[in-house]
């Protein structure tokens, strides 16, 4: 089984961190689904948030893909509460390990995404279909795809909200 991935919207990232993770970051705790508390999601099973949303970020600024730049930025585990050197003590149990991660997307890649116009998801499907790191369905799969991100972030700029995705394995 591939890795999860759930795109949603969130005001700021303290309700992103509850709802994905839990409340307050524990990740140990139970935490309802998405669906429970209200979010407004999809589930992009396979598409990371890093090469594969950033290649069709790309192609809808006609330009190459270049993974050095600016992309989605780690929300947790927290690099200030739990480094990613340090190590979990005897009976303790390291966030890293649960292999959960909530990325926040940039607000262009938001603005980027709800600019898409109906007339061009054909096009950015076509370039978004070859791309190496993913194998979709068919074509039509892939234009749902595109679909589905442009109106995730028109909802998400339309409330004055942030992109997040969360990644469980």
């Amino acid at each position: 089984m591939g890795v999860l991935y759930d795109y949603f919207h969130a005001a700021d990232r303290t309700t992103a961190v509850d709802w994905a993770i839990g409340p307050g970051g524990d990740w140990l705790a139970e935490r309802p689904s998405l669906d429970e508390v209200g979010a407004d999601w999809v589930d992009m099973k396979g598409l990371d948030p890093h090469v594969v949303l950033g290649q069709l970020v790309a192609f809808t600024e006609g330009r190459p893909y270049d993974v050095r730049a600016a992309g989605p930025e780690l929300v947790w585990p927290d690099l200030q509460a739990w480094p990613y050197e340090r190590r979990a003590a005897p009976g303790e149990e390291s966030p890293w390990d649960s292999g959960l991660h909530l990325v926040e997307l940039p607000d262009a890649w938001r603005d980027r995404l709800a600019a898409i116009e109906g007339e061009h998801v054909p096009m950015l499907a076509l370039q978004w279909y070859d791309i190496e790191e993913v194998d979709f369905a068919d074509f039509h799969a892939c234009e749902d795809h595109v679909r589905a991100f442009a109106g995730l972030a028109r909802r998400a700029r339309a409330a004055g909200t942030r992109l997040y995705c969360f990644c469980c394995p």
